[in-house]
């Protein structure tokens, strides 16, 4: 067999330790592994997509996406976050993964430094190592927010500094104080912040604060995938000051060109739409988050309740956490989102409260 060559830039990436899960497991396993919603798209932006190919609008759109929804999109971040973004700042995206992948490809230089969480989600790392980068890990205090002295300590000759608030993999939501300190601290250093809130409308006791309120090198990314159960239509977007659009454009426009036109007219509907059915899952997670938090505190685990998205960093050991995914009870080891959590896991509650269930039933027998 020849011996093929590929460059260094993939062979030191590993392959997420997520993805690996997608078919994890028997026919019984629970898989608490995945962050996607259980939940169905809802009905009148499935209808909008039908609508948009029965129009014919399935052909290219203009780069950075079609006028009406970066209208929207901008219209939302005034409603919803206090940002005056206008719409030649927004550009659509093949959902928040590509919006990231655009943001470290323009900003980061060989041999850069990227600073993220440690534990902190799988894909800061691998992106910043594809952009010839150097990722670096900030550490989370005990609560599992960012340590923001700690942060501030590193920040001094960093290239860029990713929040992501509500955060993947802990549920920690930053305070406002917090926010600003950290965004203050980066942009008088030159540092870029990009800041990753595609968890910002499943937050429970807390507000999310946008962290673009603080200062002007911010970049903003969502993505309709978590907010409206839309994962598969590959729809997300960033927002950043109007002389990074054309960088960023220059990546997008080679790489993907533009988001799938269907998908766009989907988040169209989305965003312009009745946001009720945003209300309606977003209680179901807090009902979940407290059925599972309630079932694995009572199995002795102790570790702050989640503040939102719909994930839980837990405390379990290596051992544990193996005997769980043997039993059938998927969930993510903690080293697959740094180096510094490998005695935890994460849980997804992203699934039934029947699957919570079985799951904390599962982990009870397995400690008895």
């Amino acid at each position: 067999m020849n011996e093929h060559r590929y460059a260094g830039r993939v062979r030191g990436v590993e392959m997420s330790g997520i993805r690996k899960l997608f078919d994890a497991g028997g026919p019984d396993a629970i898989n608490l592994g995945i962050g996607q919603p259980d939940f169905d798209t809802p009905e009148h932006i499935k209808m909008a997509a039908i609508a948009a190919i029965r129009e014919g609008k399935t052909g290219y759109t203009p780069n950075a996406g079609i006028p009406e929804l970066r209208e929207a999109i901008s219209e939302k971040f005034a409603r919803e976050n206090g940002l005056d973004y206008l719409p030649e700042q927004i550009l659509v995206t093949a959902g928040g993964s590509e919006a990231l992948h655009l943001a470290m490809e323009a900003l980061v230089d060989p041999g850069d430094r990227v600073l993220f969480t440690d534990p902190g989600f799988v894909s800061y790392a691998a992106l910043a190592t594809f952009a010839g980068g150097k990722p670096e890990g900030v550490p989370l205090d005990a609560t599992l927010h960012i340590d923001v002295e700690r942060a501030k300590e590193q920040m001094d000759g960093a290239r860029v500094f990713v929040l992501n608030s509500p955060a993947n993999p802990t549920g920690a939501v930053e305070s406002e104080e917090s926010i600003r300190a950290l965004v203050e601290y980066a942009n008088d250093r030159k540092v870029t912040v990009i800041s990753d809130e595609v968890y910002e409308h499943f937050v429970y006791e807390k507000k999310h604060v946008s962290a673009a309120r603080f200062g002007e090198d911010v970049i903003t990314i969502n993505a309709a995938s978590k907010t409206y159960a839309m994962t598969g239509w590959r729809v997300g977007y960033l927002a950043a000051p109007e002389d990074y659009i054309p960088q960023f454009l220059k990546v997008h426009q080679y790489a993907q060109a533009c988001a799938t036109s269907i998908s766009q007219y989907a988040a169209l509907a989305a965003y312009t739409g009745d946001q009720s059915p945003v209300e309606r899952m977003r209680e179901e997670y807090r009902a979940r988050r407290d059925l599972l938090y309630a079932g694995l505190t009572e199995l002795g685990f102790d570790f702050p309740r989640p503040e939102g998205a719909f994930y839980m960093f837990v405390p379990m050991g290596r051992t544990l956490i193996q005997k769980a995914v043997d039993a059938g009870v998927i969930i993510v080891p903690g080293e697959a989102f740094g180096s510094r959590a490998p005695e935890y896991a994460r849980f997804s509650y992203a699934t039934s409260r029947e699957n919570l269930s079985r799951a904390i039933a599962r982990l009870k027998r397995l400690m008895e």
